[in-house]
């Protein structure tokens, strides 16, 4: 049992299992930090396949999965609630809308957001317009090339800091900054690799850059301020690496290019 585990029990944020490929369970102190009605209320972007998707009006995907393993280990009951866009979930942070969520990490959203180690790991690329003569991700950063990203998006946030002479065009959400690359007010499109090459295929011409610009991790966030949930959830994040939790969640989801994140040091 490693020393993080065993001073997370002492301070009552956890309660140790007999089983070494158990989670641990919550003290209640934890508990009522993770889910302060009762409900955890789990946030589902469906803006980005490789977190979540909406079918035949169900929710699915990874973070659906995570969710419903943490509310399990947690026990407590599970709400999910569905995001189309990714700046409307962090901003409902603010509020308490919800106790649980994934999304890329940024150190711009740990004024909002307290995040938990990363349990998922996927390539972030650039799509190029039909006819561009741009080969790759790292050519996209020149003169009079316009990115189309979603607004708030990780993507869009490190696209903003890094690039020196390409301009973001931020869109509302991921449907809208696609859109902008097929009506030709965009010379490339950035977002995760799995989602690019899927988009890809419906835009005849369309290419995703062979190299990548970033990684994306994704990670289990939690509003600001719930430190003792978070010290609950990263040691949940810990255990769903290691027993095939995470791995299995991207299995079901049919992702290509996505991976668990290495544990952590």
């Amino acid at each position: 049992m490693n020393k993080l585990l065993a001073s997370l029990a002492l301070l009552g944020f956890i309660t140790l299992a007999g089983c070494a490929g158990t989670p641990p369970a919550p003290g209640p102190i934890a508990q009522k930090d993770l889910a302060p009605t009762g409900t955890l209320r789990v946030a589902v972007f469906t803006g980005n396949p490789v977190l979540g998707t909406k079918k035949d009006g169900q929710l699915a995907g990874t973070t659906v999965a995570m969710g419903h393993a943490l509310a399990q280990s947690a026990g407590v009951p599970v709400q999910l609630i569905e995001y189309t866009a990714v700046a409307k979930l962090v901003e409902d942070a603010k509020a308490g809308a919800w106790d649980v969520a994934a999304v890329a990490y940024d150190p711009g959203r740990k004024d909002v957001l307290e995040f938990a180690p990363p349990h998922v790991v996927v390539d972030l690329t650039d799509m190029l317009a039909p006819g561009s003569a741009i080969q790759s991700a790292a050519a996209v950063d020149a003169p009079d090339v316009n990115v189309a990203a979603a607004r708030g998006a990780a993507t869009t946030l490190y696209l903003e800091r890094t690039l020196k002479q390409a301009k973001v065009i931020a869109a509302d959400n991921e449907p809208a900054a696609f859109a902008l690359l097929k009506e030709g007010k965009a010379q490339a499109y950035a977002q995760n690799r799995y989602m690019l090459l899927g988009l890809a295929d419906g835009l005849p011409g369309a290419r995703v850059a062979p190299d990548r610009f970033s990684a994306a991790e994704m990670c289990l966030v939690l509003p600001k301020g719930r430190l003792a949930a978070l010290a609950y959830v990263s040691a949940f994040v810990d255990y769903a690496k290691q027993d095939g939790t995470v791995q299995r969640a991207i299995n079901d989801a049919g992702l290509r290019g996505v991976t668990v994140a290495a544990p952590q040091p």
